[in-house]
């Protein structure tokens, strides 16, 4: 398994503890396995190419960019760590990561894939002999994930090359990475053009974490998300697009779920079921990927939360 040589990490103080599941942030935490939120943002990221407009904002001040929805996992206590993803945006994501996790002795231990939609594998370059030349850095992926990677070029390169290895996931089947953490691929409905696309159930020593960046419709799954957030103490679902008529284009060709229409499945729900959403996975077109949006103060007092880079999500 290859070995990163991570950076110094961050000094992170106790936080003390709230009546209900909250995220932290980076500074605050005194968590031995978490979740960090390295990116947001659809396949695409923001300012997504030919919009103009977003980069002039960006580079005026007033917005910031935002990185391919990612996530980070840390076992402090074992001195591991590995990422959800491999975005775009991976080399800026994996230093951010190496930056939180302990002393500087942490390696990155793996890589979970979710499917083979742009900017959730294409990261696996930054792997190969043209960059860093990586040495068997693991990569957990489904079958048809595994099968796509090992015919397709360049991707199959990394595998002649044994820059990454390939470990097959089994659907709901649990992969114990560490003493103290669990991971279980969930399938999901997805345009699932080259690969199936899963889900992720995190199960660290006290919580656990659902991570489905990309789904159909929820009445096309399954599984009933409302079940299934019930089950975990954070929820980071998908929340590409707000409402229908956001872009121009059929929208039926992505089919993803609007944010109004999960908040229109969870009404009547609870609030403590609510507050363990965490919307994630925002196309540039969508006005909740923005902090201070009206978008977000709409639906902040209803109990929803929205996913930010550099969140932490405590799982001890």
């Amino acid at each position: 398994m290859k070995m990163f040589n991570l950076l110094a990490g961050l000094t992170l103080a106790a936080l003390s503890a709230c009546c209900k599941t909250t995220a932290q942030n980076e500074s605050t935490s005194s968590s031995q396995q978490y979740i960090t939120v390295l990116g947001i943002a659809q396949d695409a990221g923001y300012p997504q190419i030919n919009n103009p407009q977003e980069y002039s904002s960006i580079e005026n001040g007033l917005t910031k960019k935002k990185m391919v929805v990612s996530l980070g996992l840390v076992d402090k206590s074992t001195n591991n760590s590995w990422l959800f993803e491999a975005t775009p945006d991976m080399p800026q994501q994996m230093d951010r990561l190496s930056q939180l996790a302990n002393d500087g002795s942490t390696f990155i231990d793996g890589i979970f894939l979710t499917h083979a939609h742009i900017g959730h594998y294409t990261g696996l370059m930054y792997l190969g002999r043209e960059s860093m030349n990586a040495e068997g850095t693991i990569v957990y992926a489904m079958p048809r994930m595994k099968s796509f990677l090992e015919t397709n070029q360049p991707w199959k390169q990394l595998v002649d090359l044994e820059n990454i290895r390939i470990r097959q996931l089994v659907n709901e089947s649990a992969v114990k990475i560490s003493p103290n953490i669990s991971v279980i691929p969930i399938l999901v409905p997805h345009r699932d053009e080259f690969s199936e696309t899963v889900g992720y159930n995190i199960i660290g020593p006290k919580k656990s974490l659902l991570f489905i960046p990309d789904i159909d419709k929820w009445h096309l799954w399954n599984k009933s998300i409302i079940k299934e957030v019930k089950k975990v103490d954070y929820a980071l679902i998908d929340a590409t697009f707000y409402e229908e008529g956001e872009i121009p284009r059929p929208m039926s060709e992505i089919p993803h779920p609007f944010i109004e229409e999960t908040v229109d499945l969870f009404n009547g729900q609870p609030e403590e079921v609510k507050s363990k959403i965490y919307f994630i996975h925002f196309n540039h077109s969508n006005p909740a990927i923005n902090k201070d949006s009206p978008a977000r103060r709409k639906l902040n007092p209803l109990g929803y939360n929205f996913a930010d880079e550099g969140m932490i999500l405590p799982l001890d």
